[in-house]
């Protein structure tokens, strides 16, 4: 008998990582990542894997958000020397995103290792180096959506458009099983029908386990043309009152998306004549890899950029300007109105944004606009909520910018959406919830019994919590 164990993202939204065994197939991971948020985080030197990592003939990786992908360098540092399936699209952003993981966490530990030293501590050693950042992307065997491969001993993988991020793959593994054909298929993270740039979601027809996302399982999202429109209100509000406009974004997907829509209202002669300023060098690098795999984009917006320009996503936006080093970051300050200034990080907890703040937040021309999810205890969170003063680089600020907040940029599909993929399927498939907190996996199970009689399971929080593939 097949069973698949859940590591992670079993009734909360981060750290997945599922181990699918057979032993007639092999063992194959999939998803290898890092708790993040809620004071969570993963300490690299501190974190077990609780499977034998010499017995994994595969790891498939459905995106690259560290929060799917961020413990590989670990296993690889570890000993697992085989190969790791995802697109080529996601090889790319992989790279970029866990150089830059690696570099605040060695950034980290030499602050801790200052502070051990002070106190006659022994200093602590780097769970992994970059060598092991650079082996994993070694070790990545990039497949194209809807190609079917074998791999471990008898696994057939065929990855299809998740519509989440650039790259990210619903994971359909087919195999015998005892004789008969088993199927299953983990969603990853589940895009909005009609995203911007990002194509539908893949929808497979048949399966005899589904093990799908669950963030949005409780609620639906704003409709992007209201958000949109939203948006458009905003900053012409803001230029009317002559200050600046910041905006901390995620650097894989969403600042991408705000370009796109930027250069839409552009084209439409709506967007005033603002100057736009990318500062965040992370999403810079990000938004070449769209650019480099805008082919696989979706055609109805691409349409509309000249791809074969060298930056077709970049030109689209002309008064758009890449601020890569930190003198340019710096050169910002000297404008005094009409600047719109994306950058990390998302929720203000580092980066360059929070020395736009510094700059800007205590005047009340200036305009703050939130377009992500702000965790409890972060500084967006504090400045969501209201905050009149907040400490940055040991100072107090007053908040007097205006705060406005855009609540349909998700990138993850909302509850009528995972509900019309999940009755795509034919019969009655086994499904599993996994990525969502316990709250929004037991609304959507009861919606999925209610519109298409099928009973679902919600993996209990517990290390090897595990089900059988039927």
């Amino acid at each position: 008998m097949a069973v698949i164990q859940h590591f992670g993202a079993a009734q909360e939204v981060t750290g997945s990582c599922h181990l699918l065994c057979s032993e007639a197939n092999g063992r194959v991971l999939l998803d290898c990542g890092m708790y993040q948020g809620h004071g969570k985080d993963d300490d690299p030197a501190e974190h077990e894997f609780p499977f034998d990592i010499a017995s994994l003939n595969a790891v498939v990786l459905s995106h690259a958000h560290l929060d799917h992908s961020g413990m590989l360098p670990l296993l690889v540092r570890r000993g697992y020397a085989g190969p790791i399936f995802c697109t080529a699209a996601t090889r790319d952003l992989l790279e970029i995103l866990l150089e830059d993981s690696f570099g605040l966490y060695s950034k980290d530990l030499e602050r801790d290792n200052l502070r051990r030293k002070r106190r006659g501590e022994k200093p602590l050693k780097l769970a992994y180096t970059e060598k092991d950042v650079k082996q994993v992307i070694r070790q990545c065997h990039p497949l194209d959506y809807g190609s079917a491969h074998k791999i471990a001993h008898g696994y057939m993988l065929t990855l299809h458009d998740a519509g989440h991020i650039l790259g990210s793959s619903i994971v359909q593994l087919s195999f015998v099983e005892q004789g008969q054909h088993k199927t299953l298929v983990f969603s990853g993270d589940l895009g909005k029908p009609n995203a911007v740039l990002m194509n539908d979601p893949y929808q497979p027809t048949q399966a005899d386990l589904v093990m799908m996302e669950s963030t949005y399982g409780d609620r639906e999202h704003r409709s992007i043309d209201d958000t949109v429109e939203q948006l458009e209100q905003i900053l012409h509000d803001a230029w009317q009152r002559g200050g600046n406009v910041m905006i901390p974004s995620f650097a894989v997907g969403r600042t991408q998306e705000l370009i796109y829509h930027l250069g839409c209202l552009h084209q439409q002669g709506k967007l005033d004549d603002w100057q736009i300023f990318l500062d965040s060098p992370m999403a810079i690098r990000v938004t070449d890899i769209y650019d480099r795999w805008v082919d696989i984009l979706d055609k109805t917006e691409t349409r509309y950029m000249n791809v074969n320009h060298l930056h077709p996503l970049e030109d689209f936006l002309p008064n758009l300007f890449m601020a890569v080093t930190p003198e340019d970051s710096m050169a910002i300050n000297r404008i005094r109105r009409g600047a719109i200034i994306i950058a990390g990080s998302g929720m203000c907890t580092g980066g360059r944004i929070k020395h736009h703040f510094k700059q800007r937040i205590w005047n009340p021309h200036n305009t703050l606009i939130f377009v992500g999810y702000q965790a409890r205890g972060t500084l967006g969170r504090a400045l969501v909520d209201g905050a009149k003063f907040i400490k940055m680089f040991g100072e107090q600020y007053m908040v007097k910018a205006r705060i406005e907040t855009l609540g349909g940029f998700s990138a993850h599909a909302g509850q009528s959406d995972l509900l019309n993929w999940v009755k795509g399927f034919n019969g009655e498939p086994k499904v599993v919830l996994v990525h969502g907190e316990p709250d929004a996996m037991q609304v959507l199970a009861e919606k999925i019994w209610q519109h298409s009689n099928i009973r679902v399971t919600q993996p209990p929080w517990a290390i090897g919590a595990c089900c059988s593939v039927r």
